[in-house]
Formats: structure tokens, sequence, C-alpha cells
């Protein structure tokens, strides 16, 4: 698959000929078009990678299961025959309707409305990326079980999450604070830690404790949990326990692995 992308090394910018669509949405502007040059390099190292992985269902179809603001989308446009992005917030998926209107085949549909022949077993590809960490466990469950009913045969399931424990997480933590000191993004705003939970973190001791939240949506009301205290280790056995791990990749630095990246990825198959 090509994309139509390119990076301007100084800042890490992703440049599309759909640039105003993008930096438009919320998400978008507070990571790949995000002031702090670090913050915009790794988040455009992430829809790089994912735009990468999804090459093997070029000209299928896509379902961006936690869409956002719809940038993976509008990013990959014109690859997939059929692209559908779900999410659990009706707002947000009636804004990507009015953002991208001009981006002609794109869908947006609620993930509580993905059933049926038009979704089950249908995707070729399916996207669910910086998403799960915000789930509460048995949401997170849930949300992968439902992942594989909607993946077609042959298909692939691309997930990434952040990596918020082991020396990443101190990394990470400094330069969120350098961004929320400059007022970059939405930063100020981050989780923090008291220095014994850093520690704990950062030694990624397990069953590190999570707050969970509750925010009212235009379907209701939803608990979700924020990326303190996630553990990305926990996941990769509830996943391989339902699919086929065929990669597990990180992202921005690669080869460094889980110590010293941002994200982890899983590239699955249908058992």
């Amino acid at each position: 698959m090509e994309l139509s992308t390119r990076v301007r090394p100084a800042a890490g910018r992703i440049e599309t000929p759909v640039n105003d669509l993008l930096a438009s949405g919320d998400y978008a502007r507070k990571q790949i078009y995000c002031p702090s040059r670090v913050v915009a390099w790794s988040h455009g190292s992430r829809f790089r990678l994912a735009a990468r992985l999804a090459a093997s269902a070029a000209g299928g179809r896509l379902l961006d299961y936690g869409c956002g603001d719809g940038t993976f989308m509008a990013l990959t446009h014109g690859t997939f025959a059929d692209a559908v992005g779900a999410d659990v917030d009706a707002r947000q998926l009636a804004e990507c309707r009015r953002r991208l209107a001009a981006l002609s085949g794109l869908q947006f549909v609620l993930t509580a409305d993905l059933h049926g022949p038009q979704h089950e077993r249908a995707y070729d590809v399916v996207t669910c990326m910086e998403v799960l960490e915000h789930c509460v466990d048995a949401e997170r469950v849930r949300v992968l079980d439902q992942l594989r009913d909607l993946l077609a045969p042959g298909g692939r399931l691309v997930v990434s999450v952040p990596i918020e424990i082991g020396p990443a997480l101190a990394g990470k933590q400094f330069f969120r604070a350098v961004a929320a000191w400059r007022r970059q993004g939405d930063y100020q705003y981050r989780e923090t830690y008291s220095p014994r939970e850093l520690l704990a973190a950062t030694f990624a001791r397990p069953n590190l404790v999570r707050a969970h939240h509750r925010v009212e949506t235009a379907t209701g009301p939803l608990e979700y949990c924020g990326h303190k205290g996630f553990d990305w280790r926990v996941l990769a056995k509830e996943i391989a326990a339902r699919f086929r791990v065929e990669q597990r990749l990180f992202t921005p630095l690669g080869r460094l692995g889980a110590m010293w990246n941002s994200q982890v990825w899983f590239v699955c198959a249908r058992r």
C-alpha cells in the first residue's frame, strides 16, 4: 500500500493532501500536529506503521475500531474499497461525518451497532489503536471477543496500546511534563504519579491499581480508565488466548523493545 504521506525529519510532521482536514481533528492536533517534536515524531511513526501493517488488505474492507477523530481513515483514504470507523461517542462520530464529508467512501458507526451480516466476519483488516488501555477489565475482554467476530477469514487484526510500565514510562512522563509546561496539546491534564507509584510502574510490578472514571455520553454512561497502571503484558495474554499472534512490534524505536518504546503492536489472525 502506498500511503500519500511524507515526513519532515526536523519536525516529524506528516504531510498529506488532506492536511487541513486532519489538522482540524482533536486527536490529530494534539498528536501528529503537536508543537512538541518528540510527541509528533512518536505519534507520526505510530500512524505510519499502522498504514504499513494494514497494507495486506489494500482494496478490501477496513474497520477502525475506536476511530476517534478519523485520523487513520483520512490518512489511508483511497486505499480500501470500504472503510468503516466505529466509536462509542456519537458526538465524535457526527463530527467525523461533518469534517471528513469530502472524503468519499468513509462510514462512521457506533461500536454497539457492529452486528449483523454486514459486519460479522466482514472485515479484511481491523485496526484497534490506543483503545484497549482505556477499557475496564471486563469490557476489554468483551471487545476482544467482538473483534474476533468482526474479522473475516484470512483477515488481520492490528492492535496497538501504549507502554505504561518499565523504563519507557519515566521517559514518557518527562516529555509529557515538558509538553504540559509549554502548554502543548492537552498534556497539562495528564495523569500524575506519586514517587512510589512511578517507582513501582518503572520496575514493572504487576497488578498496579487503576483508577476508573465515569462519563455521560449520548448513548449513556461509560466507565473507562486512563493510561495510569495499564500493563500491556496482561493484554498480550488475553490476545494470545483468542488469536494467533503473527507479529509483535514496537514504536517509535523498533528493535529496542518494550523497555525503550512508547507503543507495542500485535498483528493477529483468527485461530
